[in-house]
């Protein structure tokens, strides 16, 4: 799920005051082909600031700060695809206090669809916005040898580029640069799951364990890689405005594909789930409020399976391969743990891809043991 830096910043204050080729999916959610066009793209932007503000598996979330239940604050987290908003590249930290707020013209929540489960709509707007940043990097320096550093996660998170011959075509460099931003953007999801879960906090005090490896998360990350894919191939990477108007426009169509419900609709099944995949009567940030729990890192997946739904699942996936060019030789999420490594196990030198399931798996029978401990 998402960091609790504006929510834990609320919470202070408010103490304070109160004391191999893509999988097959739907050509709609997925390029069936790579453009034959490189269109005009934007100058390399700047990173995204942090992460949209969200919350923990379910709604109505009450909350506590420092063990102490917080009166009258109450997270809904339920949203429709009608009142989705407009996309805003985010390039500050404003836009997530003002979301936090609620006075943001940009919506996050949590919408059911039949086909996609859960969706986390901060998940996938912040992976879109990654990808679209990845690729405006990328694009110009493609196959040169060069590097990006990112604000750590329990780690240095940089991006080593490899030295490679990059094709002649512009338009294979075009798309080229496209998949390659996707993979790593979805990469940089993983990664904060894990992140989340050996303790990376994004307000100290404030755990975020409550939020690692919920069962809509990644789904929702690789959806947003998708529809920046999508945008990016279809040419609207030639501005941040022009890549805001195609999201704002594009979202509502795919979670439409994806058979998204009403709000009334996704309130039952969190109350269907109440007591299996999570529990109403725990506070944000309990960890075990969330008891269903998603830990493949795969960038093919289907969503997690919610009982009872009879629609055939939507797959998503991400290529390894574009054209004759691994994408994994190209380049590489590093993760090198600092002095403030949580409890990631040792590591040789840094974390890769490679790494993330054994992270994972250690993560889920870490879990397990708890939840039977708590029986």
């Amino acid at each position: 799920m998402r960091s609790f830096v504006f929510t834990g910043l609320l919470l202070t204050l408010f103490c304070v005051h109160a004391s191999p080729s893509a999988p097959q999916t739907d050509a709609a959610l997925w390029p069936a082909n790579p453009t034959n066009q490189a269109w005009p793209v934007t100058q390399p932007l700047n990173p995204p600031e942090g992460l949209r503000p969200c919350c923990a598996f379910g709604y109505n979330l009450k909350a506590e700060a420092l063990g102490v239940p917080v009166p009258f604050y109450q997270l809904g987290n339920v949203i429709d695809t009608q009142h989705l908003g407009e996309h805003h590249y985010n390039d500050s930290n404003l836009g997530a206090v003002t979301n936090l707020l609620g006075i943001n013209s940009e919506k996050v929540g949590l919408i059911y669809t039949r086909r996609g489960g859960f969706i986390d709509l901060a998940h996938v707007r912040d992976t879109a916005d990654n990808t679209f940043y990845l690729f405006s990097q990328i694009l110009p320096q493609l196959g040169q040898r060069w590097r990006i550093d990112l604000q750590p996660e329990l780690a240095l998170r940089r991006i080593q580029f490899t030295e490679f011959t990059a094709p002649a075509d512009p338009a294979e460099r075009y798309a080229l640069a496209t998949y390659l931003a996707g993979k790593l953007a979805f990469q940089l999801a993983a990664w904060h799951e894990i992140a989340q879960w050996y303790g990376f906090q994004s307000v100290p005090g404030f755990s975020e364990g409550v939020s690692a490896f919920s069962p809509e998360d990644l789904y929702s990350n690789l959806l947003g890689a998708h529809l920046a894919i999508q945008t990016i191939l279809t040419g609207h990477a030639q501005s941040v405005s022009e890549f805001n108007q195609a999201m704002t426009d594009l979202l509502p169509t795919a979670l439409a594909q994806l058979d998204a419900v009403s709000v009334t609709e996704t309130r039952v099944q969190f109350d269907l789930l109440d007591g299996n995949w999570w529990d109403s009567h725990k506070r944000v940030p309990e960890k075990f409020l969330v008891l269903k729990r998603n830990y493949d890192t795969s960038d093919d997946r289907l969503p997690t399976p919610v009982p009872d739904e009879t629609l055939p699942p939507q797959r998503l996936g991400l290529p390894d391969n574009i054209d004759s060019y691994p994408l994994s030789a190209l380049a590489a999420l590093q993760l090198w743990p600092g002095s403030d490594r949580g409890t990631l196990p040792p590591s040789k030198m840094y974390f890769t891809a490679a790494d993330f399931a054994m992270l994972a798996l250690q993560a889920r029978s870490a879990d397990a043991q708890q939840i039977l401990q708590k029986r």
